[in-house]
């Protein structure tokens, strides 16, 4: 996998829309069990104690204590008991899409990982606790902890690969995004995005939208102000040689940098100056805003 791809993607799962559906801790009953069926919902399992087995396409599992399973969507299953001591786990289930796109069908996973009850426990009883929560902030705080849980996963499995080829709109994009980052200095239009798709530009707006969440021209404009905020930080290059290098006027340059950050480019490399200053040498200033 390349390193343009990991870094689309890695963009792309702060859009990732998010629903849970069911959450829970359980002791399941003896009759738990179900044979060859597939489901539109991704399945975590958090394994307390107990014994049973999980079936996932043609591979078979007997998950054990301390074990988190991610059960993705789309996939064959089965699951059931083997005796008296059965499972107690926590358990949710939950969609996770990138555009029109299930997660997990572009990433590649391994089943389970190992993880220790203090790296993750706190995490499933927040997740129950908001999701059975009526506050209005449930919502927000259960979508950040299965979020928190989805990169604790990917973070302690050992091998993660994306499977391009299963969305070819997908890839598109790619192509598109690794161009824009090219091309931040041009006066790229939306009609030469749309050709280079091979998409009409009505139908190239809205696939754009949904994968990144922006229009194309905000989306052009976001990483053209991001880039411009490390060139503040790293160099000392004026701000019209900032501006100019980006392909803006200055005036246009300065209106939307306050737009985004609420800094005027000025104000932005003297807070930045000053927060760098007061930070230990030995560490990497990073101002995000």
């Amino acid at each position: 996998m390349t390193a343009k791809k990991w870094g689309f993607f890695g963009k792309n799962l702060a859009n990732v829309r998010l629903d849970v559906s069911a959450a829970a801790y359980s002791k399941v009953p003896k009759a738990w069990n179900e044979d060859n069926y597939t489901t539109d919902f991704n399945k975590l399992y958090y394994i307390i104690d107990g014994e049973g087995y999980v079936k996932v396409n043609d591979e078979l599992y007997y998950p054990k204590p301390g074990e988190l399973y991610l059960l993705p969507s789309g996939s064959i299953q089965s699951y059931g008991t083997i005796s008296d001591h059965t499972f107690e786990k926590y358990w949710c289930h939950f969609t996770a899409k990138i555009g029109d796109i299930h997660l997990f069908q572009l990433m590649k996973t391994p089943v389970f990982i190992q993880l220790p009850r203090s790296k993750i426990e706190d995490k499933f009883q927040q997740l129950i606790s908001k999701w059975n929560s009526d506050e209005l902030s449930s919502d927000f705080r259960v979508h950040s902890i299965i979020l928190e849980i989805i990169a604790i996963f990917i973070e302690e499995s050992q091998h993660i690969q994306l499977k391009m080829d299963k969305s070819p709109t997908f890839d598109k994009m790619d192509t598109i995004l690794t161009y824009i980052e090219e091309h931040l200095d041009g006066n790229t239009t939306v009609d030469d995005l749309a050709q280079i798709a091979n998409f009409h530009p009505n139908y190239f707006i809205a696939i754009f939208k949904e994968f990144t969440g922006h229009s194309p021209i905000q989306y052009i404009n976001k990483r053209r102000i991001e880039k411009a905020k490390e060139l503040l930080v790293i160099s000392e290059l004026t701000i019209s040689t900032i501006s100019d290098s980006l392909g803006m006027e200055l005036s246009y340059f300065s209106r939307m940098f306050k737009e985004l950050t609420g800094l005027s480019p000025t104000a932005f490399r003297s807070l930045a100056s000053k927060s760098s200053y007061n930070q230990p040498k030995s560490k990497t200033f990073r101002f995000y805003g």
